[in-house]
């Protein structure tokens, strides 16, 4: 029996990474919008649940997809992601944002609106990533 290996080009394994580490950011973003929800709304709890994605992504994003991007300084890296990243999350956001305000489903069950939104954003997301943050230097 003979081994075959396949090569997988780079890009593809890029998306694929970046799909997966925007998997665990929906997640945490999820998790986050359900245990504040009843403190500080919907709006305000997705405000917090944002950020905590961004965080979580930025840490998975350079630790695994871009690993051979990385800044020197992680301080400027995160803000220059946090930045970009801001892009994605106005999209983001306003497709959650405009689901609640006219869905009532979605405002009882607003995952549905978190995950419009986070596949509206992703490709945004994913661009402004691969060409401005994590460029070759």
């Amino acid at each position: 029996m003979t081994d075959v290996k396949v090569k997988i080009p780079n890009e593809i394994k890029q998306i694929f990474l970046f799909c997966v580490v925007g998997v665990v950011g929906f997640v945490v973003d999820t998790a986050v919008l359900y245990l504040l929800k009843s403190i500080l709304g919907l709006y305000g709890a997705r405000g917090v649940s944002f950020i905590a994605a961004v965080f979580s992504t930025w840490l998975l994003n350079r630790s695994i997809t871009f690993k051979e991007r990385r800044y020197t300084h992680w301080y400027q890296e995160f803000a220059y992601y946090f930045a970009y990243m801001i892009v994605g999350g106005v999209i983001n956001l306003a497709i959650y944002m405009l689901l609640v305000a006219m869905s009532s489903t979605i405002a009882q069950y607003p995952i549905i609106g978190v995950a419009a939104g986070s596949v509206t954003g992703m490709m945004v997301n994913y661009l402004s990533s691969k060409f401005l943050i994590f460029k070759n230097k």
